[in-house]
């Protein structure tokens, strides 16, 4: 507990001294939910119609290889917040774990440096709410948004209809077990027609508000679309009556989601924040049917990179020159480290942290990424990879068949972006590097999930650990700590900080 407290007087000493507040952008990150990296304009489709996300990303830099944290919604969105991979906290996939509240993000950690904080849409962390029943629900999965510092929160917890949420009438919402929670409290009203809309009839007012204060803010908005039960509005489907009624509905409800983008920057504009704004966008992992990788291999669920690669851009207007690309290997983890060192926020010294800065990358500093990405998903699929590492140019993926044997495979994703070409064969000596590096990953990750980066010596975490012996355990694997163990822990953080 000093250790902690002695970590965010330091940020506040730090920041005060090196940032006034007229200074510090506001921050915003925008994710949509199983959009795929060919589902945007600015990313090459000549179908799907994204003029406000194209006029952004025309203005900034896109990242032609933006990783997600993984291939399913929940994991990555928990990389988004803690810029450390879910294995280490126990968020295996969608709808099971939750966020501990002893994770450092960002939203937590700015917000005790003087900004105002709100995160609007999909929640997917674990329960938001004690009330919440269904998908994930019980007291060991809670995580509330108000454990993070968020001043404000219009949240469900997972995914919902993406026109007329909750009905035609809206009467659903009295008694469904996934509502809209608006900080805390179960929201009835205002919830008809498109769901874009309905989370931005919520941005706004508190943008408007922010503008009357000079305090930077930071905002997360997590956009439901195009997340199934894909559904758009007769004016949106209209759009593209040509096609066929899945493609009207995945396509309308992504223009309808641009639409939004538009408004909430007209509002950014027209309050005088949009020129102090670094505004982030990118996809929690790739898409499903209808949705187009763009003839990236894989889908959502896999760590091919058509499961993990999506379209990502940054806006910041005087940071970033216009029409910029960066090919460089960026991810969700990349997030908080690179807040952090934009805000001048120190490093988070006491665990470990999977990101890197990207800031000397997108001030043109370097092209280089010194720190692999880390991957680990377990997906039921054969053949289908279970864990790897990215480094340099190469990605390194493995799996485990029935019979217990590893398959590994290499990619020069450089060269090769739809991994049409396996050629671990002829780079043994990267398969062992990268192999070496996923397998101390994976040991660090385990330390992390049983408690050893936090100062609680009596923290459990939620379920069991999903090792990689996967013929002999289905994929999970480990359990509660022992009381040994608890003794341990304090040269288990040590160990883990190291690595």
């Amino acid at each position: 507990m000093k250790k902690r407290l002695l970590y965010l007087l330091t940020c506040f000493i730090i920041t005060t001294l090196l940032y006034s507040q007229e200074n510090r952008p506001n921050i915003i990150l925008v994710m949509c939910d199983d959009l795929g990296y060919g589902d945007t304009g600015f990313n090459g489709s000549t179908v799907v119609q994204t003029p406000n996300l194209d006029k952004l990303a025309a203005k900034g830099a896109v990242f032609t290889r933006f990783f997600s944290g993984a291939p399913v919604c929940s994991p990555t969105r928990g990389t988004c917040l803690t810029g450390r991979h879910h294995f280490r906290y126990g968020i295996w996939k969608a709808n099971t774990g939750r966020l501990p509240k002893e994770e450092i993000t960002i939203p937590k950690v700015l917000h005790d440096n003087g900004y105002s904080t709100a995160h609007f849409g999909k929640w997917h962390l674990g329960v938001p709410n004690i009330n919440q029943k269904g998908k994930g629900g019980g007291q060991q999965n809670m995580c509330l948004p108000e454990w993070f510092n968020y001043d404000e929160h219009f949240v469900t917890h997972h995914s919902v209809a993406l026109y007329n949420p909750f009905g035609s009438d809206g009467k659903e919402a009295l008694s469904t077990g996934n509502p809209y929670w608006h900080n805390g409290e179960r929201v009835i009203d205002n919830i008809i027609g498109d769901d874009n809309r309905i989370i931005m009839d919520r941005v706004v007012p508190w943008l408007d508000n922010l503008s009357k204060k000079n305090d930077p803010f930071f905002m997360v908005l997590w956009w439901h679309t195009p997340h199934k039960p894909v559904d758009a509005s007769p004016e949106h489907r209209a759009i593209y009556k040509h096609l066929s009624e899945s493609e009207q509905k995945y396509y309308g409800a992504i223009t309808a989601m641009d639409q939004q983008m538009g408004r909430m920057v007209k509002t950014l504009k027209a309050n005088g924040q949009l020129e102090n704004t670094m505004l982030w966008f990118c996809s929690d992992n790739g898409p499903i049917k209808p949705g187009s990788t763009a003839g990236l291999k894989g889908s959502k669920g896999q760590l091919f990179n058509g499961g993990v690669v999506v379209p990502a851009f940054l806006y910041w207007e005087g940071h970033v020159n216009a029409g910029d690309v960066i090919e460089t290997p960026c991810s969700t983890l990349d997030y908080l480290p690179t807040i952090f060192d934009i805000v001048n926020i120190p490093e988070v010294s006491d665990r470990p942290i999977d990101g890197v800065s990207l800031y000397p990358i997108i001030k043109g500093e370097t092209t280089k990424r010194d720190k692999g990405i880390p991957f680990r998903f377990e997906n039921s699929r054969g053949g289908s990879p279970h864990g790897g590492c990215l480094k340099g140019n190469y990605k390194y993926l493995t799996w485990f068949d029935e019979t217990g044997q590893q398959n590994d495979v290499l990619y020069n994703i450089m060269a090769d972006m739809k991994e049409a070409n396996d050629i671990s064969a002829h780079h043994p000596d990267i398969v062992e590097e990268l192999k070496t590096e996923t397998n101390a990953f994976l040991e660090s990750a385990k330390l992390s999930f049983e408690g050893a980066d936090y100062q609680d010596a009596n923290y459990q975490p939620v379920g069991l650990w999903w090792s990689t012996d996967f013929k002999a355990s289905g994929g999970k694997k480990g359990g509660k700590k022992s009381k040994k163990q608890n003794k341990e822990k304090k040269s288990k953080k040590a160990k883990n900080n190291e690595r």
